[in-house]
Protein backbone atom coordinates (compact mmCIF):
# COMPACT_ATOMS: atom_id res chain seq x y z
CA UNK A 1 0.00 0.00 0.00
CA UNK A 2 2.84 2.36 0.91
CA UNK A 3 4.67 1.56 -2.32
CA UNK A 4 1.55 2.17 -4.39
CA UNK A 5 0.98 5.51 -2.69
CA UNK A 6 4.55 6.54 -3.33
CA UNK A 7 4.30 5.57 -6.98
CA UNK A 8 1.03 7.48 -7.41
CA UNK A 9 2.46 10.65 -5.89
CA UNK A 10 5.63 10.40 -7.96
CA UNK A 11 3.62 10.05 -11.20
CA UNK A 12 1.34 12.94 -10.24
CA UNK A 13 4.22 15.32 -9.70
CA UNK A 14 6.66 14.04 -12.35
CA UNK A 15 8.41 16.82 -14.16
CA UNK A 16 8.03 19.40 -11.42
CA UNK A 17 11.01 21.00 -9.80
CA UNK A 18 10.15 19.24 -6.55
CA UNK A 19 10.45 15.73 -8.07
CA UNK A 20 13.41 14.63 -6.00
CA UNK A 21 11.80 15.89 -2.80
CA UNK A 22 8.60 14.08 -3.71
CA UNK A 23 10.37 10.78 -4.31
CA UNK A 24 12.22 11.11 -1.03
CA UNK A 25 9.11 11.95 0.95
CA UNK A 26 6.95 9.32 -0.70
CA UNK A 27 8.86 6.62 1.14
CA UNK A 28 8.33 8.15 4.56
CA UNK A 29 5.35 10.50 4.38
CA UNK A 30 2.80 8.00 5.61
CA UNK A 31 2.03 8.71 9.23
CA UNK A 32 1.37 6.07 11.84
CA UNK A 33 -2.32 6.88 11.56
CA UNK A 34 -2.29 6.01 7.85
CA UNK A 35 -1.00 2.46 8.21
CA UNK A 36 -3.55 -0.32 7.72
CA UNK A 37 -5.37 -1.13 10.97
CA UNK A 38 -4.98 -4.44 12.71
CA UNK A 39 -7.57 -6.85 11.35
CA UNK A 40 -8.61 -10.48 11.54
CA UNK A 41 -10.11 -12.80 8.92
CA UNK A 42 -13.85 -12.49 8.41
CA UNK A 43 -16.40 -14.35 6.33
CA UNK A 44 -15.16 -15.34 2.88
CA UNK A 45 -11.66 -14.18 3.76
CA UNK A 46 -12.55 -10.49 4.20
CA UNK A 47 -10.66 -8.61 6.90
CA UNK A 48 -12.79 -7.26 9.71
CA UNK A 49 -11.79 -4.17 11.68
CA UNK A 50 -13.51 -1.71 13.97
CA UNK A 51 -11.08 1.13 13.34
CA UNK A 52 -12.49 4.43 12.08
CA UNK A 53 -10.59 4.10 8.79
CA UNK A 54 -11.98 0.60 8.23
CA UNK A 55 -15.53 1.78 8.91
CA UNK A 56 -15.14 4.55 6.33
CA UNK A 57 -13.64 2.08 3.83
CA UNK A 58 -16.63 -0.21 4.28
CA UNK A 59 -19.16 2.58 3.62
CA UNK A 60 -20.82 2.91 0.18
CA UNK A 61 -18.25 4.18 -2.28
CA UNK A 62 -20.35 7.22 -3.21
CA UNK A 63 -20.23 8.68 0.30
CA UNK A 64 -16.65 7.78 1.20
CA UNK A 65 -15.20 11.08 -0.10
CA UNK A 66 -17.59 13.03 2.15
CA UNK A 67 -16.68 10.93 5.19
CA UNK A 68 -12.99 11.53 4.46
CA UNK A 69 -13.66 15.23 3.98
CA UNK A 70 -15.04 15.22 7.55
CA UNK A 71 -11.91 13.25 8.62
CA UNK A 72 -14.09 10.52 10.11
CA UNK A 73 -11.31 8.11 9.17
CA UNK A 74 -8.93 10.08 11.45
CA UNK A 75 -10.92 10.82 14.63
CA UNK A 76 -8.01 12.19 16.67
CA UNK A 77 -8.96 15.75 15.66
CA UNK A 78 -12.51 15.24 16.89
CA UNK A 79 -11.18 14.01 20.23
CA UNK A 80 -8.95 17.08 20.58
CA UNK A 81 -11.92 19.34 19.87
CA UNK A 82 -14.25 17.44 22.19
CA UNK A 83 -12.03 16.96 25.25
CA UNK A 84 -11.93 20.64 26.38
CA UNK A 85 -15.73 20.50 26.34
CA UNK A 86 -15.68 17.51 28.68
CA UNK A 87 -13.33 19.30 31.07
CA UNK A 88 -15.63 22.29 31.29
CA UNK A 89 -18.83 20.27 31.63
CA UNK A 90 -17.27 18.13 34.36
CA UNK A 91 -15.94 21.12 36.30
CA UNK A 92 -19.43 22.64 36.25
CA UNK A 93 -21.02 19.54 37.80
CA UNK A 94 -22.35 19.73 41.35
CA UNK A 95 -19.96 18.46 44.06
CA UNK A 96 -20.19 14.71 44.44
CA UNK A 97 -21.98 14.27 41.11
CA UNK A 98 -20.97 12.83 37.76
CA UNK A 99 -20.99 15.22 34.80
CA UNK A 100 -24.19 15.68 32.83
CA UNK A 101 -24.20 12.72 30.42
CA UNK A 102 -26.77 14.37 28.16
CA UNK A 103 -24.53 17.39 27.73
CA UNK A 104 -21.48 15.20 27.14
CA UNK A 105 -23.32 13.35 24.36
CA UNK A 106 -24.71 16.58 22.89
CA UNK A 107 -21.26 18.16 22.78
CA UNK A 108 -19.82 14.95 21.33
CA UNK A 109 -22.27 15.17 18.45
CA UNK A 110 -21.44 18.85 18.01
CA UNK A 111 -17.72 18.09 17.98
CA UNK A 112 -18.12 15.59 15.15
CA UNK A 113 -20.19 18.03 13.09
CA UNK A 114 -18.06 21.12 13.74
CA UNK A 115 -14.80 19.31 13.17
CA UNK A 116 -16.24 18.06 9.89
CA UNK A 117 -17.35 21.57 8.97
CA UNK A 118 -13.97 23.00 9.93
CA UNK A 119 -12.14 20.42 7.81
CA UNK A 120 -14.45 21.15 4.88
CA UNK A 121 -13.76 24.89 5.15
CA UNK A 122 -10.03 24.22 5.51
CA UNK A 123 -9.93 22.01 2.41
CA UNK A 124 -11.95 24.49 0.38
CA UNK A 125 -9.49 27.27 1.23
CA UNK A 126 -6.43 25.04 0.76
CA UNK A 127 -7.36 22.96 -2.29
CA UNK A 128 -4.58 24.44 -4.42
CA UNK A 129 -1.99 24.10 -1.65
CA UNK A 130 -3.07 20.56 -0.77
CA UNK A 131 -2.26 19.39 -4.29
CA UNK A 132 1.38 20.37 -3.70
CA UNK A 133 1.86 18.58 -0.37
CA UNK A 134 2.31 14.82 -0.41
CA UNK A 135 0.40 14.15 2.81
CA UNK A 136 -2.66 16.13 1.66
CA UNK A 137 -2.69 15.53 -2.10
CA UNK A 138 -5.29 12.77 -1.81
CA UNK A 139 -7.81 14.82 0.17
CA UNK A 140 -11.19 14.65 -1.59
CA UNK A 141 -11.37 18.24 -2.87
CA UNK A 142 -7.71 18.40 -3.90
CA UNK A 143 -7.98 15.04 -5.64
CA UNK A 144 -11.13 16.08 -7.50
CA UNK A 145 -13.42 13.55 -5.82
CA UNK A 146 -15.70 16.37 -4.61
CA UNK A 147 -16.41 19.57 -6.54
CA UNK A 148 -16.46 23.04 -5.03
CA UNK A 149 -20.25 23.20 -5.36
CA UNK A 150 -20.68 19.81 -3.70
CA UNK A 151 -18.43 20.86 -0.83
CA UNK A 152 -20.49 24.04 -0.32
CA UNK A 153 -23.71 22.02 -0.14
CA UNK A 154 -22.14 19.51 2.22
CA UNK A 155 -20.81 22.31 4.42
CA UNK A 156 -24.28 23.82 4.61
CA UNK A 157 -25.70 20.50 5.73
CA UNK A 158 -23.12 20.08 8.48
CA UNK A 159 -23.61 23.62 9.78
CA UNK A 160 -27.38 23.18 9.78
CA UNK A 161 -27.12 20.04 11.90
CA UNK A 162 -24.60 21.76 14.19
CA UNK A 163 -27.03 24.64 14.61
CA UNK A 164 -29.66 22.13 15.67
CA UNK A 165 -27.32 20.92 18.42
CA UNK A 166 -26.53 24.49 19.50
CA UNK A 167 -30.23 25.36 19.77
CA UNK A 168 -30.55 22.70 22.47
CA UNK A 169 -28.55 24.96 24.81
CA UNK A 170 -29.54 28.08 26.76
CA UNK A 171 -29.63 31.50 25.07
CA UNK A 172 -26.29 32.61 26.51
CA UNK A 173 -24.61 29.49 25.15
CA UNK A 174 -26.30 29.86 21.76
CA UNK A 175 -24.84 33.34 21.38
CA UNK A 176 -21.45 32.21 22.66
CA UNK A 177 -21.38 29.23 20.30
CA UNK A 178 -22.39 31.32 17.29
CA UNK A 179 -19.51 33.69 18.05
CA UNK A 180 -17.02 30.91 17.36
CA UNK A 181 -18.05 30.61 13.70
CA UNK A 182 -15.80 33.52 12.70
CA UNK A 183 -12.79 31.66 14.13
CA UNK A 184 -13.79 28.47 12.32
CA UNK A 185 -13.97 30.28 8.98
CA UNK A 186 -10.81 32.37 9.30
CA UNK A 187 -8.42 29.89 10.93
CA UNK A 188 -7.36 28.21 7.63
CA UNK A 189 -6.21 31.60 6.31
CA UNK A 190 -3.81 32.22 9.19
CA UNK A 191 -1.07 29.97 7.78
CA UNK A 192 -0.80 32.38 4.85
CA UNK A 193 -0.18 35.49 6.92
CA UNK A 194 1.45 34.51 10.23
CA UNK A 195 3.87 32.01 11.69
CA UNK A 196 1.36 31.49 14.52
CA UNK A 197 -1.60 29.70 12.89
CA UNK A 198 -1.46 27.20 15.76
CA UNK A 199 -2.49 30.02 18.10
CA UNK A 200 -5.53 30.69 15.93
CA UNK A 201 -6.33 26.98 16.04
CA UNK A 202 -6.03 27.03 19.83
CA UNK A 203 -8.53 29.89 20.08
CA UNK A 204 -10.92 27.89 17.87
CA UNK A 205 -10.48 24.35 19.16
CA UNK A 206 -10.82 25.24 22.83
CA UNK A 207 -14.01 27.30 22.59
CA UNK A 208 -15.75 24.36 24.24
CA UNK A 209 -13.90 25.18 27.47
CA UNK A 210 -16.12 28.27 27.65
CA UNK A 211 -19.24 26.77 26.14
CA UNK A 212 -19.40 23.64 28.30
CA UNK A 213 -19.47 25.62 31.53
CA UNK A 214 -22.10 28.07 30.28
CA UNK A 215 -24.28 25.21 29.02
CA UNK A 216 -24.47 23.88 32.60
CA UNK A 217 -24.34 27.07 34.66
CA UNK A 218 -26.08 29.54 32.32
CA UNK A 219 -23.04 31.83 31.90
CA UNK A 220 -19.24 31.77 32.11
CA UNK A 221 -17.33 32.19 35.37
CA UNK A 222 -14.15 34.06 34.32
CA UNK A 223 -12.18 32.74 37.30
CA UNK A 224 -12.61 29.18 35.99
CA UNK A 225 -13.33 29.47 32.28
CA UNK A 226 -10.53 31.84 31.30
CA UNK A 227 -7.63 29.86 32.84
CA UNK A 228 -9.17 26.66 31.46
CA UNK A 229 -9.42 28.24 28.01
CA UNK A 230 -5.83 29.48 28.29
CA UNK A 231 -4.56 26.04 29.29
CA UNK A 232 -6.34 24.54 26.27
CA UNK A 233 -4.72 27.09 23.97
CA UNK A 234 -1.28 26.20 25.36
CA UNK A 235 -2.09 22.52 24.82
CA UNK A 236 -3.02 23.17 21.19
CA UNK A 237 0.22 25.07 20.63
CA UNK A 238 2.06 21.99 21.88
CA UNK A 239 0.34 19.27 19.86
CA UNK A 240 -0.21 21.25 16.68
CA UNK A 241 3.37 22.48 16.55
CA UNK A 242 4.43 18.83 16.75
CA UNK A 243 1.91 18.01 14.03
CA UNK A 244 3.18 20.85 11.81
CA UNK A 245 6.71 19.42 11.84
CA UNK A 246 5.45 16.68 9.52
CA UNK A 247 4.93 19.18 6.69
CA UNK A 248 7.59 21.78 7.39
CA UNK A 249 9.66 21.07 4.25
CA UNK A 250 6.67 21.22 1.92
CA UNK A 251 5.25 24.26 3.74
CA UNK A 252 8.53 26.11 3.29
CA UNK A 253 8.57 25.31 -0.44
CA UNK A 254 5.02 26.52 -1.11
CA UNK A 255 5.13 29.54 1.20
CA UNK A 256 2.93 28.45 4.11
CA UNK A 257 3.83 29.38 7.69
CA UNK A 258 3.67 27.52 11.00
CA UNK A 259 5.12 27.54 14.49
CA UNK A 260 7.19 24.53 13.42
CA UNK A 261 9.01 26.77 10.94
CA UNK A 262 9.09 29.66 13.41
CA UNK A 263 10.63 27.64 16.25
CA UNK A 264 12.89 25.37 14.19
CA UNK A 265 15.54 23.68 16.30
CA UNK A 266 14.31 25.57 19.37
CA UNK A 267 10.98 23.77 19.28
CA UNK A 268 11.53 21.79 22.48
CA UNK A 269 12.29 24.92 24.49
CA UNK A 270 9.08 26.58 23.27
CA UNK A 271 7.03 23.47 23.95
CA UNK A 272 8.46 23.26 27.45
CA UNK A 273 7.33 26.84 28.09
CA UNK A 274 3.83 26.12 26.79
CA UNK A 275 3.67 23.00 28.97
CA UNK A 276 4.61 24.94 32.09
CA UNK A 277 1.97 27.55 31.29
CA UNK A 278 -0.66 24.86 30.71
CA UNK A 279 0.04 23.06 33.97
CA UNK A 280 0.12 26.35 35.88
CA UNK A 281 -3.24 27.42 34.45
CA UNK A 282 -4.76 24.05 35.32
CA UNK A 283 -3.52 24.49 38.88
CA UNK A 284 -5.31 27.87 39.00
CA UNK A 285 -8.49 26.25 37.69
CA UNK A 286 -8.32 23.67 40.47
CA UNK A 287 -7.80 26.31 43.14
CA UNK A 288 -10.75 28.37 41.88
CA UNK A 289 -12.99 25.27 41.75
CA UNK A 290 -11.96 23.89 45.16
CA UNK A 291 -10.71 20.76 43.46
CA UNK A 292 -9.38 17.78 45.37
CA UNK A 293 -6.51 15.28 45.29
CA UNK A 294 -7.58 13.25 42.21
CA UNK A 295 -7.65 16.40 40.13
CA UNK A 296 -4.16 17.49 41.14
CA UNK A 297 -2.87 13.95 40.61
CA UNK A 298 -4.24 14.12 37.06
CA UNK A 299 -2.61 17.51 36.48
CA UNK A 300 0.71 16.05 37.67
CA UNK A 301 0.23 13.10 35.27
CA UNK A 302 -0.49 15.55 32.43
CA UNK A 303 2.73 17.42 33.20
CA UNK A 304 4.69 14.17 33.26
CA UNK A 305 3.18 13.03 29.95
CA UNK A 306 4.04 16.35 28.32
CA UNK A 307 7.61 16.21 29.64
CA UNK A 308 8.03 12.71 28.20
CA UNK A 309 6.54 13.78 24.86
CA UNK A 310 8.90 16.70 24.52
CA UNK A 311 12.00 14.87 25.77
CA UNK A 312 11.58 11.96 23.34
CA UNK A 313 10.28 13.99 20.37
CA UNK A 314 12.26 13.77 17.15
CA UNK A 315 11.08 16.72 15.07
CA UNK A 316 12.85 15.36 11.99
CA UNK A 317 10.87 12.08 11.90
CA UNK A 318 7.31 12.61 10.63
CA UNK A 319 6.14 9.26 11.98
CA UNK A 320 7.37 10.16 15.48
CA UNK A 321 5.68 13.57 15.24
CA UNK A 322 2.40 11.83 14.38
CA UNK A 323 2.75 9.39 17.29
CA UNK A 324 3.40 12.20 19.76
CA UNK A 325 0.56 14.28 18.34
CA UNK A 326 -1.93 11.41 18.58
CA UNK A 327 -0.87 10.62 22.16
CA UNK A 328 -2.43 13.89 23.28
CA UNK A 329 -5.81 12.19 23.40
CA UNK A 330 -4.44 10.36 26.43
CA UNK A 331 -3.61 13.68 28.08
CA UNK A 332 -7.14 14.95 27.55
CA UNK A 333 -8.69 11.77 28.93
CA UNK A 334 -6.42 11.79 31.99
CA UNK A 335 -7.51 15.32 32.84
CA UNK A 336 -11.18 14.50 32.23
CA UNK A 337 -11.03 11.53 34.60
CA UNK A 338 -9.13 13.62 37.16
CA UNK A 339 -11.89 16.24 37.11
CA UNK A 340 -14.64 13.62 37.44
CA UNK A 341 -13.02 11.80 40.36
CA UNK A 342 -11.94 15.08 41.94
CA UNK A 343 -15.54 16.23 41.88
CA UNK A 344 -16.78 12.96 43.38
CA UNK A 345 -14.11 13.29 46.10
CA UNK A 346 -15.63 16.63 47.12
CA UNK A 347 -18.74 14.87 48.42
CA UNK A 348 -16.64 12.38 50.35
CA UNK A 349 -14.63 15.21 51.82
CA UNK A 350 -17.80 17.12 52.71
CA UNK A 351 -19.34 14.10 54.48
CA UNK A 352 -16.14 13.54 56.47
CA UNK A 353 -16.10 17.22 57.48
CA UNK A 354 -19.74 17.03 58.66
CA UNK A 355 -18.95 13.90 60.66
CA UNK A 356 -15.96 15.55 62.32
CA UNK A 357 -18.01 18.63 63.19
CA UNK A 358 -20.74 16.40 64.64
CA UNK A 359 -18.22 14.52 66.77
CA UNK A 360 -16.78 17.76 68.09
CA UNK A 361 -20.24 19.02 69.04
CA UNK A 362 -21.01 15.77 70.86
CA UNK A 363 -17.77 16.04 72.79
Amino acid sequence: MLALRGAWVARGLRGSRGRSLTLLHAACASRAGDWPPLAWPGPRGRALSLSAAAVVDSAPRSIQPYLRLMRLDKPIGTWLLYLPCTWSISLAAEPGCFPDWYMLSLFGTGAILMRGAGCTINDMWDRDYDKKVIRTANRPIAAGDISTLQSFVFLGGQLTLALGVLLCLNYYSIALGAASLLLVITYPLMKRITYWPQLALGLTFNWGALLGWSAIKGSCDPSVCLPLYFSGIMWTLIYDTIYAHQDKRDDALIGLKSTALRFGENTKQWLSGFSAAMVGALGLVGANCDQTAPYYAAVAAVGTHLAYQIYTLDIHRPEDCWDKFASNRTIGLILFLGIVFGNLWKEKKTEETKKNIGNRLEN
